[in-house]
């Protein structure tokens, strides 16, 4: 992250007014020990203590101007962090809705949650922290190292060789709190995951009889991230006290060389007083790096994390900039468009068989298309990749004339609209969530698209109609609900492409019957495609696409595949479907 953090905005004048007041704060440093140095060893010499008052005035004059310049650079840099912690957890969330559901699915909701909540607040203390630490470790020991030379040459070279051993020091022990907080790290994604999916189904598990038995997976999942935990404090609170005992050490081994040559008349007072009150604060700043670091490595970890997302958002982004001007215009779906994969494979390890193998296939204009196959056949992979969420790793796209390497552009994804398994229900009223991917729709067209999409008598049935809150501390919604609200955002988009992943597989057959009388008449008019395990809708989609182990075995419609005898058939025979 110390690269890093010059790509934040505004970082050169933070470090350049941090930087000053550094230097302030260093001379500050000095002429208070200076000043105290005088005024102490003229009274051990026998002068008067109104004599000093010039002496002691000067004194507190340098400790206010230290403190001033203390509170400034933490007031610097705690502005600082507040404004790139708000501006990196935009980016974030901007990026995460770039890199779309797969990537959220690779790396789990609760961990993405977490790092977007907690981990912006970490990565602001850090961040608050460690630029004042950062700058003060570099120049206060080096203007204090300068000014014993002045005074005492033996002195400044203790001080020169103590400071590496008690830096390496510090190193050996951030390597070892490093792997402890790994670990932590883990435990707490681990756990963030977990949390989250436990919320989702705790209905279900409550309905099944399950709840009290997963609470003891919670209780096994909390306990691995508290002995996590309870071993990254012990490492930082040992690594605290060897680091204060090496300093300790490092001051008393100055002290004894002072001591001894003020007996033996070699130094004076003065000298000898000035250097033993600024030991202390040349080795000041290393030890507050040692102790912040423990305080502040997991806002490091979590700005680290953070700036991965936005990374890889950034490398899809730079493969989109070499597409020609004209793309935006042949991204547009129309009645007359065109698409065509070529051996498109997606391949997420070097072993192993690709989700997606060297696929085939071409679009065209409007109308409904279905996507079957058992589990695992590569319905959601070819879905995510239509999407625009996962980049092929192999094979080409032409849409409209145009090759291109992927559909992650955000030209092509403001022309769909994708409705996963279980759709995300916010925290808001019925209306807001209706109107989420349009959020400047009228009254009048949400209410149009929830009653097409048959939550008219939902609606009638709420206290407060399309103003009740629902979601998170809101009324409870059940399956079917929930999908039926994800189809009113689709019919509100007016998007010409509509993805479906499984968009019934958690609902019961009744309901699923249902809400497909109203899905069917609301799709003329779009490029539908509908990626399932359910065979009844079949029947009435214009082509159908067959996959097993990743490849396309067969396309054609309902009928032309039931004669074929093929793969389609039989699916049909294994799932008992009537087939005339």
């Amino acid at each position: 992250m110390g690269r890093g953090l010059m790509k934040f905005k505004g970082i050169r004048p933070v470090l350049a007014g941090i930087g000053v007041l550094t230097l302030i704060q260093s001379i500050a440093i000095i002429l208070q020990a200076k000043w105290l140095a005088e005024v102490i060893s003229a009274l051990f010499a026998g002068a008067k203590l109104q004599e000093q008052f010039g002496g002691a005035v000067l004194f507190l004059l340098a400790f206010i101007v230290r403190q001033i310049s203390a509170l400034l650079q933490q007031r610097i840099a705690y502005r600082f962090a507040e404004r790139t912690g708000k501006e990196l957890r935009k980016q974030v969330m901007e990026k995460l809705f770039e890199l779309g559901p797969r990537f959220a699915k690779r790396e789990g909701t609760g961990n993405l949650v977490t790092l977007v909540l907690d981990g912006v607040t970490k990565f602001r203390n850090y961040l608050e922290l460690f630029l004042p630490r950062m700058l003060a470790t570099g120049m206060t020991p080096a203007l204090i190292l300068l000014y014993v030379f002045t005074l005492d040459i033996t002195a400044a070279v203790i001080l020169i060789v103590t400071l590496p051993i008690l830096i390496a020091f510090l190193i050996l022990v951030g390597l070892a709190a490093r792997k402890q907080m790994d670990r932590q790290w883990k435990s707490y994604r681990t756990l963030s995951n977990h949390f989250v999916d436990s919320l989702r189904g705790l209905e279900t598990l409550k309905f099944l009889g399950h709840s009290k038995r997963h609470s003891k997976s919670i209780e096994r999942v909390s306990d691995s991230y508290r002995s996590a935990t309870m071993r990254t404090l012990r490492v930082a609170f040992l690594s605290s006290f060897a680091l204060d005992f090496f300093t300790m050490l490092s001051v008393a081994s100055v002290a004894v060389s002072l001591g001894l040559r003020l007996i033996d008349g070699h130094m004076t007072l003065l000298t000898g007083l000035t250097i033993l009150i600024l030991a202390p604060e040349y080795f000041l700043p290393v030890r507050m790096v040692g102790a912040d670091y423990h305080a502040t490595l997991d806002g490091k970890e979590a700005g680290e994390a953070m700036n991965a997302i936005i990374a890889e958002a950034e490398a899809e982004k730079a493969s989109l900039a070499q597409w020609p001007a004209s793309a935006a215009a042949s991204l547009e779906w129309r009645a007359d468009s065109r698409m065509k994969l070529s051996e498109v494979t997606v391949q997420h390890g070097e072993e192993g068989q690709p989700s997606l193998d060297r696929a085939g296939l071409e679009l065209g204009g409007m109308g409904t298309i279905g996507i079957i196959g058992e589990s695992g056949a590569g319905k959601s992979t070819l879905i995510d990749v239509l999407g625009g969420f996962l980049r092929p790793t192999g094979g080409e796209i032409m849409l409209n004339g145009l090759k291109l390497g992927d559909l992650a552009s955000p030209e092509w994804r403001k022309q769909i609209t994708y409705i996963p398994q279980s759709p995300y229900i916010f925290s808001g009223t019925l209306a807001e969530n209706i109107s989420f991917y349009s959020p400047g729709a009228s009254r009048a067209a949400v209410e149009q698209a929830a009653i097409a999409a048959g939550l008219g008598a939902l609606a009638d049935s709420l206290p407060a109609g399309y103003d009740e809150p629902i979601g998170g501390g809101g009324r409870a919604l059940s399956g079917g609900q929930e999908q039926r609200v994800a189809l009113a955002r689709a019919l509100l988009s007016e998007r010409p492409v509509l993805l479906l992943d499984e968009p019934t597989a958690h609902l019961d057959i009744e309901t699923e019957y249902e809400l497909k009388e109203t899905m069917l008449p609301l799709f003329e008019g779009k490029l539908v495609l509908l990626a399932t395990h359910r065979l009844h809708w079949m029947r009435d989609m214009d082509r159908i696409i067959v996959m097993e182990q990743g490849r396309i075995v067969e396309t054609g419609t309902h009928d032309e595949l039931v004669a074929r005898r093929g793969a389609y058939y039989r699916l049909l025979s294994s799932h008992r479907e009537a087939i005339l």
